[in-house]
């Protein structure tokens, strides 16, 4: 068969990539009418994507021996600077990622194949081969878009020029493999998960479930939260804030059962990783603001210009190509009655009763509710505003609005209302960890308070002079 460029004209093959990638073609259609395999649609594919006005099937071949020397010197410096990090012990970069090393020379205009890069690499001494990994079966067990997001938080050194570690809170589509929400917080918090989740279910509805692990967050696991829950709200069940959000809006919950099972969105976080800490590293980037735009250029680079090794397509495509064709299970997004405003439902929940003066106690605040009969449960919806230090209340009697009340938040203290934490200098831990054994249990947050007193507890720390704070873990941020 002769070749492709002696068949078709470029005009002819840019129709039907084009066709494609508005979704009136599929992938197997534009193989057999070109007489052409998966790989060589691809590469036309990636080929038409990077320049559209100039895309031609007439090339002209070039070896790697035919390198300018500039290109060559480019080459060995990013392989050189590629060395110098995985090298470095105190980044967390163990291997080589020589598409990174592509995606630094296309920055600079310079276009080269991965495999003129590695062979470079082998020659500079700058290659590891990696241990090859058991194969094993994928299943996609969805089939439109919408059916389940894959949520989860990802806590890491994204800087080593960071201070600390920052939170990437996500969520992808299962089928597409679109990444549909990312963002950087400085901590994992109940409301920083509701944030993430309004911003993705106002901008593309409502899907049918999410696919969330046992965090604390998300859901309640008896032996693990037994003690909070009895001994503070005398109950077994409980609804975490976050799923109240979720349930109002009618959208199922899903739970992993191991982190293998939540493999697609991990493996979108080792990519994250794998790039962000290299860019971060070299650029010497320190603070959220400089980070967030190699986020959303990753983020970008992920859905709309690389191809899925499971699904062999571009996730943004095949999304697009999904909503199109009908193979969506999205909802609109819309305020379940009663509700009028957003800040009813994404917010966070408690309950009080009307005493006898017909108030509520909020907090440090009597809060009056004259219309309101006594003994009536009134339901408050909290959302703070964490840039403006302010925090709305939010009062709701069955089913109607009452009133809006903003305090400063600085009024609240980040209190889990009863549940007290000991939080402590790093160099300390081995002494409480050691001279407490009995008396505290290992968590996510530090060490938790299990069968003593407040008082007998703080005597005793302070009587060592061990430094510690005093802090609730409140609904409002934890």
């Amino acid at each position: 068969m002769e070749q492709i460029h002696k068949r078709f004209s470029s005009e002819q093959v840019k129709q039907l990539l084009e066709g494609y990638i508005k979704g009136l073609m599929d992938r197997a259609d534009i193989e057999e009418v070109l007489g052409i395999n998966k790989t060589r649609s691809f590469a036309l594919l990636k080929l038409y994507r990077h320049d559209p006005k100039g895309f031609s099937l007439n090339y002209n071949r070039r070896s790697s021996s035919r390198l300018s020397k500039s290109v060559e010197e480019q080459i060995s410096r990013e392989l050189l600077l590629e060395r110098s990090l995985v090298e470095n012990r105190q980044l967390p970069i163990s291997s080589y990622n020589y598409s990174a090393v592509r995606d630094r020379l296309l920055r600079r205009g310079i276009e080269v194949s991965l495999t003129t890069i590695i062979e470079r690499a082998k020659v500079l001494g700058c290659h590891r081969p990696r241990p090859k990994k058991k194969a094993h079966e994928r299943e996609v067990i969805t089939a439109a878009i919408g059916a389940l997001i894959q949520h989860d938080a990802s806590h890491h050194l994204w800087s080593p020029y960071a201070k600390e570690k920052w939170t990437l809170i996500s969520s992808i589509d299962d089928y597409s493999r679109k990444i549909l929400f990312a963002d950087f917080f400085e901590e994992e918090t109940t409301w920083a998960h509701i944030q993430a989740s309004e911003a993705l279910l106002r901008q593309y509805g409502l899907p049918l479930r999410y696919y969330v692990d046992s965090l604390r967050v998300f859901s309640f696991v008896r032996n693990r939260d037994s003690f909070w829950y009895r001994t503070v709200l005398k109950t077994d069940e409980a609804a975490q804030q976050w799923k109240q959000v979720l349930t109002t809006l009618n959208v199922d919950i899903t739970y992993a059962l191991s982190p293998q099972a939540k493999g697609k969105i991990e493996r979108s976080y080792r990519w994250l990783q794998d790039r962000m800490v290299r860019t971060a590293a070299i650029e010497k980037l320190s603070t959220l603001d400089e980070l967030r735009p190699v986020l959303k250029e990753e983020v970008f680079r992920y859905n709309h210009q690389r191809l899925h090794a499971t699904t062999g397509e571009i996730p943004d495509i095949w999304f697009e190509k999904a909503r199109r064709s009908g193979r969506t299970l999205f909802r609109p997004f819309s305020l379940p009655s009663p509700y009028t405003s957003p800040k009813d439902v994404f917010c966070l929940r408690e309950k009080r009763t009307v005493n006898a003066y017909r108030r509520i106690k909020f907090y440090n605040h009597q809060i009056p509710l004259p219309k309101v009969p006594i003994g009536q449960e009134v339901d408050i919806h909290l959302v703070p505003d964490l840039k403006c230090s302010s925090l709305e209340v939010r009062l709701w009697s069955n089913n109607h609005f009452i009133n809006s009340i903003t305090f400063p938040l600085t009024d609240f203290p980040r209190v889990h209302f009863g549940q007290y934490w000991l939080v402590y200098s790093y160099y300390s831990l081995p002494n409480l960890a050691n001279s407490l054994p009995a008396l505290i249990a290992n968590s996510e947050f530090g060490f938790k308070l299990m069968q003593f007193s407040n008082a007998v507890i703080a005597s005793w720390v302070r009587s060592r002079n061990i430094p510690f704070i005093w802090r609730k873990q409140t609904a409002m941020l934890k």
